[in-house]
């Protein structure tokens, strides 16, 4: 059992991480009398009630029957309810083993509780359930060939769900909330707060007598992920006003459902202040920017984070990055396009791509350049040539293995999960058709 308070402390205290700080060992450690964590893909935080075991979160279902046996090591005892922090599937999927658990101690599914658009969010999942394996294959792609954490919701034989999770609104047991709603477990009171952020269907859960706060993504020792690219809309300035109204009830004890447990007052409010002035700040230079005419390419690559605050250890951009937040805000308050006019009503990649190969000499010119570019260092101008060049030359096998090459230096070259992901899959697109076209 490590003692996760402690290596907390240390990190923030020194502002030095030196190891990980989003670790998924699936081990069990107690941080207060009866409160625990599991680490995992997405954590389990499990507090004892006295009337059974309170799950926040049941991680991913490759992971959740880990968990289970995790918290049995700790309290062999039935699962009284499961709380969904949020819908996303690496906080809900491993829920079915820990019905299953009860099932086996001769006890009910435990009652689910969840904000009101947990629901729509499982029906959105289903209803685009093959785009949700394309991108979070291509979203965890960049740092590992394992591709199994993503979400499969298709209907098996007889309409059972082929990876089965417990639904907020269809089990006897469920307590759906809206926007606050208090409930006594056990003789304790839990608020449960709503709140957008990385989603619109998060709860924030506060006990007022033990000074405990259950964050879920609200912190995840890294950027906030205010801003994926392949994902449906984030709501930073929300996320920011959420982290506030966290710091204004004096927590004692952060649990968050990814990374580290935070004990001391003074040390959590220090650090929900530097990642909610982060994004109110980023929000602000931007808006700033929209409001004085400015286009979004000019604040892509005006608008930064200070090198000091991405230093922090629970601030830094290793899973989403400022830039791709920069977009969602303009996605939020300026709608989809751009700015330039070309793009409103845009030509084919193909026949833009096959317009400049014409003009530059050839496809193979523009992919030459493209790698002299990328050796060079100058990795944002050398993939869009790269990507000229195999649109114009779409079976080359000559410029998809260059194009291939380009994409992983610069898949190399960057910090974010979500860019690694995304250029290595460029990467791997183009190798796959050089890789086909020469053995046909």
């Amino acid at each position: 059992m490590a003692d996760l308070l402690a290596l907390s402390t240390k990190v923030i205290d020194s502002g030095v991480a030196d190891g990980p700080v989003n670790r998924t060992t699936n081990e069990f450690s107690e941080v207060a009398d009866g409160l625990g964590i599991v680490e995992s893909f997405s954590h389990s935080v499990v507090w004892d009630s006295g009337e059974g075991l309170v799950a926040f979160d049941t991680s991913h279902v490759n992971t959740g029957e880990a968990v289970v046996s995790a918290v049995r090591g700790w309290r062999d005892v039935a699962f009284h309810s499961v709380v969904y922090t949020h819908g996303h599937v690496d906080h809900v999927g491993g829920s079915g083993f820990f019905a299953a658990h009860n099932e086996r101690a001769g006890a009910p599914s435990p009652a689910v509780t969840g904000h009101e658009n947990v629901q729509r969010r499982f029906d959105r999942y289903r209803d685009t359930n093959a785009w949700n394996l394309l991108i979070n294959a291509r979203q965890f792609g960049g740092v590992r060939d394992d591709l199994g954490m993503v979400n499969d919701l298709r209907p098996a034989a007889g309409g059972k769900r082929l990876r089965d999770f417990l639904d907020p609104t269809v089990l006897g047991v469920t307590d759906v909330i809206g926007e606050h709603a208090v409930r006594t477990i056990g003789g304790t009171t839990l608020e449960f707060h709503h709140g957008r952020g990385e989603t619109d269907d998060h709860l924030w859960t506060w006990f007022p007598d033990k000074k405990w706060v259950m964050t879920g993504d609200f912190v995840i020792w890294n950027f906030p992920n205010a801003g994926n690219p392949q994902k449906v809309q984030r709501w930073p300035i929300e996320w920011a006003r959420a982290l506030r109204a966290i710091a204004a009830r004096g927590p004692e004890l952060l649990l968050p459902a990814h990374g580290l447990p935070i004990a001391g007052r003074d040390r959590i409010a220090r650090v929900l202040d530097e990642i909610a002035t982060a994004l109110e700040d980023l929000v602000r230079d931007v808006l700033e920017m929209m409001n004085a005419g400015a286009t979004l390419d000019e604040i892509v690559h005006t608008v930064r984070v200070p090198t000091d605050t991405l230093a922090k250890p629970y601030l830094r951009p290793l899973y989403d990055e400022p830039e791709f937040v920069v977009r969602g805000v303009w996605r939020q308050f300026g709608g989809w396009w751009d700015g330039a006019a070309s793009r409103l009503k845009p030509a084919r990649d193909a026949e833009l791509g096959a317009e400049l190969a014409r003009l530059s000499g050839g496809a193979d010119v523009l992919v030459r350049r493209a790698r002299d570019l990328a050796v060079a260092g100058d990795l944002r101008l050398a993939c869009h040539l790269a990507d000229f060049a195999g649109w114009a030359a779409p079976d080359d096998p000559d410029v998809h293995r260059v194009r291939s090459e380009v994409y992983e230096l610069r898949r190399k070259n960057e910090s974010s999960l979500m860019a690694k992901g995304i250029f290595k899959g460029a990467s791997r697109e183009s190798d796959r058709i050089a890789r086909d076209t020469w053995s046909a």
